[in-house]
């Protein structure tokens, strides 16, 4: 078996380019080389590798665990010399890496941080770093979520829910950015808000929030499962239902909803960044995490917070 270490760069883009098309040709196309020339250097890097990387089958290549393993690996590396070309230039330059930051720099966001948190820090970003150019994917935060795109090489930062039932990956640094209580939230003016059927949404809460609804008498099952929180908000708005969301949830709240504290014991969910190592002391990594920073250390609460004040709770059968 030959060594690993003999991969070459142009070799790790065929490996990323045929894993995420799916197909050799495919891999090929985007390349601008041929469907045989890129085989070929699969079948070189299975060599190297000393493993089988792709399942070829009639419908195309599709990776195996260790071609998806291989692939993560891959991406990782060549981001690492992109940051490689920038820090090196800029220490020749004799310039700060910092404020040499330049490139794009790849941000995955659940929704709600992508809409509400992210964008005034992007905006400072682009004042002081011109030069990085940010790229935000929106991720939905189950299952591997945003913290899973960091360990596949597709995201250089994400912006994740910490300490949940699923920890952060080995491998990932991370920082708890926010805390953000959670509210109810339900059309304003109703005489009995908590005799609204509960509308919810899968991504919402951690194995710990839950363990806190468990023991709310007054909260019934979901009657009303929506596709994310936006949807749910659009829910209750519209009088089909109350919920309890976190507050960057509830950051564009319309005025026809009312939110309510649920009091001193009410849950929180922390907010953080994911990185690796590696990719925790680039330049615009750090430029990314200082302005997230300045402008999100603290909690944060939702707008037109209302408090021992709400109508009080119908009994339920």
């Amino acid at each position: 078996m030959t060594n690993p270490a003999e991969l070459s760069p142009q070799e790790l883009r065929i490996l990323v380019a045929a894993a995420d098309s799916g197909s050799f040709s495919a891999a090929a196309a985007t390349l601008g080389t041929t469907q045989s020339g890129v085989s070929h250097a699969v079948r070189g890097i299975e060599r190297k590798v000393g493993a089988v990387l792709f399942a070829r089958g009639r419908t195309g290549a599709r990776p195996t665990a260790a071609g998806t393993t291989a692939a993560a690996h891959a991406r990782r590396v060549l981001r690492m010399l992109d940051v490689l070309v920038v820090d090196a230039r800029a220490a020749a330059r004799g310039t700060g890496t910092d404020e040499a930051a330049d490139g794009p720099l790849q941000i995955a966001a659940f929704r709600s941080a992508a809409l509400h948190l992210l964008p005034p820090v992007l905006e400072r970003l682009a004042a002081r770093r011109p030069g990085i150019e940010p790229r935000v994917r929106i991720v939905r935060e189950v299952g591997s979520g945003t913290a899973g795109e960091v360990v596949a090489g597709r995201a250089d930062v994400g912006i994740a829910t910490l300490g949940t039932a699923t920890p952060t990956p080995p491998g990932l640094v991370a920082g708890v950015l926010l805390e953000e209580p959670y509210a109810l939230v339900h059309p304003a003016g109703h005489p009995a808000p908590r005799s609204l059927p509960l509308v919810d949404w899968t991504e919402n809460c951690s194995s710990y929030t839950r363990e806190w609804w468990a023991i709310q008498e007054w909260i019934p099952r979901a009657t009303i499962e929506a596709e994310d929180d936006g949807a749910v908000l659009t829910m209750v708005a519209g009088g089909h239902g109350m919920a309890i969301m976190p507050a960057l949830s509830l950051a564009a709240a319309p005025s026809t909803v009312r939110i309510t504290d649920l009091g001193p014991g009410r849950p929180t969910r922390s907010v953080g960044y994911v990185t690796t190592p590696e990719l925790a002391a680039s330049a615009a990594v750090r430029a990314l995490v200082r302005e997230l920073r300045l402008a999100h250390t603290g909690a944060v609460a939702p707008p037109a917070w209302h408090t021992g004040d709400e109508p009080e709770a119908v009994p339920r059968d």
